[in-house]
């Protein structure tokens, strides 16, 4: 299967404002691209790419005052099956893990670990460890919060996520995550393209997806807490602790976001 994955993103700024952008295919699909999906601006700037702590590219740009264009459109190699279970995958005592694991065990902006450390306990301590306590985790969470996109906050954390019940993607992604670290397994944010492709019709406006993965089994594994089933199509971007690590866009000053339009679709073969 070949799926086209870009977007749109239409902004206007009073002033030279500088952004800080990650956006495109991650390096670990590299050999699946077709057809890169390149960021472009109009008007056209000098574009500085470099990679953050997490191995993600990264772009850099100083936006000019006045409307701004960012785009990118290109075709990825996807094997068009859904989302891989490896539901023997067991979990590891903290002193096996590997080091570059350890840092995902930790609380971060959005990850509060010490405030739901007991209540992780309480609900998930009769799990059985590895991937089945991971899926115990994302089925909880999955009922837990009830999905809408009124209920955006740039502020959520995972704390208010498990008193209020309601959010978007990356709020079932941020509690999921918590909980893993809680029960000492480390768990990663992660940022995509997810198609809508074998979902009943009629499909949504295109987004940015959230999900999380876990290392459990010797490797890291992807979970989707939000739609809690395999999906097919999923294009993995960047990597970090939580949602402030790997932004799509950051930007040092005012602006206005005029619209935004996201696709991920099967391409023509």
């Amino acid at each position: 299967m070949k799926l086209r994955v870009g977007f749109e993103m239409h902004y206007e700024f009073p002033q030279p404002t500088p952004m800080i952008m990650v956006l495109g295919t991650h390096f670990t699909r590299a050999s699946d691209i077709i057809v890169p999906d390149h960021l472009t601006t109009n008007p056209a700037v000098p574009i500085t790419p470099y990679r953050d702590g997490f191995g993600n590219w990264c772009s850099r740009i100083v936006a000019p005052a006045g409307p701004m264009r960012l785009a990118a459109d290109g075709v990825v190699r996807d094997s068009g099956e859904p989302d891989p279970v490896f539901a023997s995958a067991g979990q590891h005592a903290v002193e096996d893990l590997p080091a570059d694991t350890l840092v995902y065990l930790l609380g971060s902006r959005y990850c509060e670990t010490d405030r739901l450390s007991e209540i992780a306990w309480k609900l998930f301590e009769g799990t059985p460890p590895g991937w089945p306590r991971v899926q115990a985790i994302c089925d909880f969470v999955h009922r837990h919060i009830a999905f809408g996109y009124e209920h955006a906050r740039a502020t959520m954390t995972a704390w208010e996520v498990f008193n209020e019940g309601k959010g978007v993607c990356r709020d079932y992604a941020h509690l999921a995550i918590t909980f893993c670290r809680c029960m000492n397994i480390p768990a990663r944010y992660c940022t995509g393209y997810l198609s809508d492709i074998g979902t009943p019709l009629p499909w949504a406006a295109g987004d940015f997806a959230g999900w999380f993965e876990a290392y459990i089994g010797g490797r890291w594994h992807m979970f989707d807490p939000r739609n809690n089933v395999p999906r097919i199509g999923r294009v993995l971007i960047a990597q970090g602790r939580d949602a402030s690590d790997v932004p799509i866009t950051q930007t040092f000053g005012p602006n206005m976001l005029i619209s935004f339009k996201v696709w991920t679709d099967e391409a023509a073969s």
